[in-house]
């Protein structure tokens, strides 16, 4: 259907953008029609109307003009673009057009203190090209790699809320695009294929940040300048005034950080929980900061830990000082608690959207540098390298402009910035000079009402103002006979009557004129206060970043300093050598036991083995945790520890189905394998948690065998490998750096019901994982529990177990099947009704026994034969002199060979 008037103009511009949504302004208010209408009903809870237009109704739904901020900010953060379409005068009457498009990566009215990174990623030539731009804070990185994996990782590691894929990583070209909707929860979105041009990318860098920038940060790849130029055309075509906010380009190399691929980055939790929450994971624990800033520099410190030990080491010495001297380290937390988010607030300042009270939080911020760096300097953290941190930015620029923002804004100024009451008088001859004359009418209006009641005699007199009537003097009905001539009746009220003179709409009109005059003026003087703030956009991020520096350290101190945490000594090469460790998290929740980890060059590969739910996983995450904390620059959870630099911490813990991407679990598994023997150096630390488990008993020991040979011959990094396969164990003595450990149990020799799980982790193997014992734990029904029980001690035995059927009811008679496993065969060796003998094959493709009794395989044992068998059982070898042995022996084969 063709709509025309209004919801035609609505329709029509709406097809001129591919945002998701539109809202409209139609005077006081911006309308959303048709389909948008129902869509916001819906989303945002507003009431939905409808709009007759040329004889068609439509749905209708609007917000007031001061009120869409929150609403678009609830719609774009829920991943939709929002295009906005302003109305203007004309000489016709008014007209409308598209001004923005608000889009997750170009929103500057977040309240969500995490970084909000715009991404986009190109491939060029083989290689990748990543810019992430957070427009809120004014951060801008660039990097290259050749490596899909690498990208994939670090969109994980940023969390980006919108991606931009260029025109070869589009679905159809590359698999980059599907991975990227997989691990992250950004919306995706398609921007103009010319944007990522190279060429016009390279413009686009030299006209926003000159001529120089691109050769001062080393950017020289053409994937990595299509990837920077792409984001600025975006962040231009949404027109959303944010361009201005990115002042600073920088590239970096992912090789100065810990490499930590998704896969890692999930298994170890740091930022969220399988589940996905925040509490419970590894920033969730150790985050005591006091501003949003320094949230998200902990943030980043946790997911991009360092390989640089000067810069660990100066992370440690700051949160060293901070540790031990609780008083300054209060203070200083004291005073970061009156920061505000000075990062975004330039942002704001530089985008235009700044008002006048968020420059007063600049103003206010500001002036917590100074306070901090007395708190540092006066107390045992000056000899620290805080005072170096607090100094880098320029603090007498810093105090000037608090200066200035001091003596210019009201104390308490409207969130308006178009009707005065911004600026302290002093601040402007002519803004003072109509102050005076704005006073001086107001003091005319605000003592009319007592002269006219001495003059009239009325008592029932009063004087006010509203938008419908602007100033009237009201008489009481009684009184009305007194009023002067030169009174107007303006209207008629229940109980009075409402009156105007020439005096008083002279001014009024007075009133008015400098009401107006002064809010223009007024208006005039903010937008170049707040230009002046906008130019030192590059300070207010440096003191920003600095006070957020200052933040994650203090935090860092405080969890080290309520939770026992000591020092790591951080060395470069070296073993990880971590006496009574913790895990970082489980430790808030629960009576943790201790564990040493000791992987030194002469056994740096661990094979630890243990019961089911002992603490295996949870004794080598905390091995990861530790090595992560310690080059994020942070204490550790440990009696003591030291640490060798690694240069990337790889995981394979567990695996879930991706049926939907036609990926099971075994099939993840080996992916994530892969991915790591590919990955991981010399220089390593790799974490395997069960590898093989997901198929057959032989396929699966298998490939863990070749696993582990490979790791300790071809990569030769550190290692700790879980696994119930003991066969495994063996490698130990014939692989030089393979030690094993075992998670300890109390009541080894009794029976599964009797046994202690201790969470001590022991030198040596173990042969017994104990899954019965467990599965008695998780309240399997006693009856499967205690068959389980059974069958294990038959199969431990080589013991024919009895297979029953439903039609024996669970007896010895009857249509049971008595089997036993053979391990040299790897079969089951079944003999069904007592005289019929089956062989089923275990694993994949397994013959079973038929319903006649029919096998693939038959035994023919004697009774003589079984005899020898039996008196076989009882013989203990260990204990039967040598001579006896052989006799027996003799005596078998020769009732052997007898024919029957």
């Amino acid at each position: 259907m063709t709509a025309d008037g209004i919801v035609g103009e609505f329709l029509a511009l709406k097809s001129e953008t591919d945002a998701d949504l539109l809202a409209m302004q139609c005077g006081d208010f911006y309308e959303f029609f048709a389909e948008d209408a129902e869509f916001v009903g819906d989303e945002l809870d507003l009431k939905v109307s409808e709009k007759s237009s040329h004889g068609s109704t439509y749905p209708m739904a609007g917000v007031p003009v001061d009120d869409l901020t929150p609403y678009l900010k609830a719609l774009v953060e829920r991943g939709y673009r929002v295009a906005v379409a302003d109305q203007y005068e004309t000489a016709d009457g008014h007209a409308r057009e598209i001004t923005r498009v608000v889009t997750p990566g170009t929103l500057l009215e977040t309240t969500d203190p995490a970084a909000q990174f715009l991404a986009a990623v190109v491939a060029v030539d083989g290689r990748y090209g990543l810019a992430l731009a957070d427009v809120t804070t004014g951060k801008f990185l660039v990097t290259t790699t050749d490596s899909a994996a690498e990208v994939i990782a670090e969109l994980h590691r940023f969390d980006p809320v919108e991606v931009l894929p260029g025109p070869t990583v589009r679905e159809g070209a590359n698999d980059v695009l599907a991975r990227v909707r997989d691990r992250t929860d950004a919306s995706v979105t398609d921007h103009d294929e010319a944007a990522f041009a190279p060429g016009r990318a390279e413009r686009a860098l030299r006209e926003q940040f000159g001529d120089a920038a691109l050769d001062s940060v080393a950017l020289d790849e053409r994937a990595g300048i299509a990837a920077a130029g792409a984001i600025l055309a975006y962040v231009e075509e949404t027109g959303t005034g944010v361009l201005e906010a990115l002042t600073r380009l920088q590239t970096y190399d992912s090789g100065d950080h810990l490499d930590l691929d998704a896969t890692t980055q999930r298994n170890l939790e740091l930022t969220e929980t399988m589940h996905g929450d925040r509490d419970g994971s590894l920033l969730g624990t150790v985050d005591h900061t006091v501003t949003s800033a320094g949230r998200r520099r902990l943030r980043e410190w946790l997911t991009r830990p360092r390989r640089d030990r000067t810069v660990i080491d100066r992370r440690l010495d700051s949160v060293g000082a901070l540790a031990a001297a609780a008083l300054a380290r209060d203070r200083v937390r004291e005073v970061l608690g009156d920061a505000y988010d000075l990062e975004r607030l330039a942002a704001r300042a530089t985008s235009g959207s700044a008002d006048a009270t968020d420059l007063l939080a600049v103003r206010e911020t500001l002036g917590v540098l100074p306070a901090l760096a007395e708190a540092v300097s006066d107390s045992r953290l000056a000899d620290s390298p805080l005072p170096g941190i607090v100094d880098r930015p320029d603090r007498e620029t810093a105090a000037a402009l608090r200066a200035e923002l001091d003596a210019a804004l009201a104390a308490d100024p409207p969130k308006t910035v178009t009707e005065g009451g911004l600026f302290r008088r002093g601040y402007d001859d002519e803004l003072d000079d109509l102050l005076d004359r704005y006073e001086e009418a107001r003091e005319w209006l605000d003592g009319l009402a007592a002269r006219e009641k001495e003059r009239t005699g009325i008592t029932h007199l009063q004087v006010d103002r509203n938008k419908t009537d602007g100033y009237y003097v009201q008489v009481g009905k009684s009184e009305t006979d007194a009023v002067p001539e030169e009174y107007r009746e303006i209207k008629t009220l229940k109980n009075s009557r409402r009156y105007t003179t020439d005096e008083l709409e002279e001014r009024e009109r007075e009133v008015l004129r400098l009401e107006e005059a002064r809010g223009e003026l007024e208006y005039d003087l903010f937008r170049e206060l707040r230009g002046r703030v906008a130019e030192r956009a590059e300070l207010l991020q440096t003191v920003g970043r600095t006070l957020a520096t200052v933040d994650a350290l203090a935090s860092l101190a405080t969890h080290a300093t309520s939770q026992d945490w000591c020092r790591p000594a951080v060395v470069e090469p070296g073993p990880l050598v971590v006496e009574a460790g913790r895990h970082p998290v489980v430790e808030t929740t629960t009576d943790f036991v201790p564990n040493d980890v000791d992987l030194r060059a002469d056994r740096g590969f661990l094979l630890v083995t243990g019961p089911n739910m002992s603490g295996k996983s949870t004794y080598m995450r905390q091995a990861a945790l530790i090595v992560l904390l310690a080059q994020a620059g942070s204490f550790v959870p440990a009696r003591s520890a030291t640490v060798g630099v690694v240069d990337g911490i790889y995981t394979r813990v567990g695996a879930l189905d991706e049926l939907a991407g036609g990926r099971s679990t075994f099939m993840v598994e080996m992916q994530e394998l892969s991915n790591i023997l590919h990955s991981a150096t010399e220089e390593s630390l790799v974490v395997l948690d069960e590898v093989g488990r997901g198929t057959a008993t032989y396929d699966g020991i298998s490939i863990a065998w070749a696993t582990t040979e490979y790791i300790h011959n071809e990569i030769g990094c550190k290692c700790l490998f879980a696994t119930h396969y003991h066969e495994l164990t063996a490698l130990a003595d014939h692989l030089p750096r393979v030690e094993n450990v075992h998670v300890a149990v109390a009541g080894e020799d009794a029976d599964d019901e009797d046994i202690t799980f201790l969470r001590t982790i022991e030198e040596g193997p173990t042969d017994r994982s104990y899954g019965v014992h467990v599965a008695d734990l998780a309240g399997v029904p006693s009856p499967v529990v205690d068959r389980s029980r059974d069958v294990l001690d038959r199969l431990r035995e080589e013991r024919a177990i009895e297979a029953r059927g439903a039609e024996t009811g669970g007896g010895d008679d009857g249509g049971t099947t008595q089997a036993v496993f053979d391990l040299d065969a790897g079969t089951m060796r079944t003999r069904t009704g007592g005289d019929a003998d089956a062989s089923t094959e275990s694993g994949d493709g397994a013959s079973t026994e038929s319903g006649d009794g029919a096998s693939t395989e038959r035994l023919d044992v004697s009774p003589d034969a079984e005899a020898v068998l039996d008196e076989l059982e009882d013989v203990d070898v260990e204990s039967t002199p040598p001579i006896e042995l052989l006799s027996k022996v003799q005596s078998w084969q020769r009732r052997l060979d007898e024919p029957e």
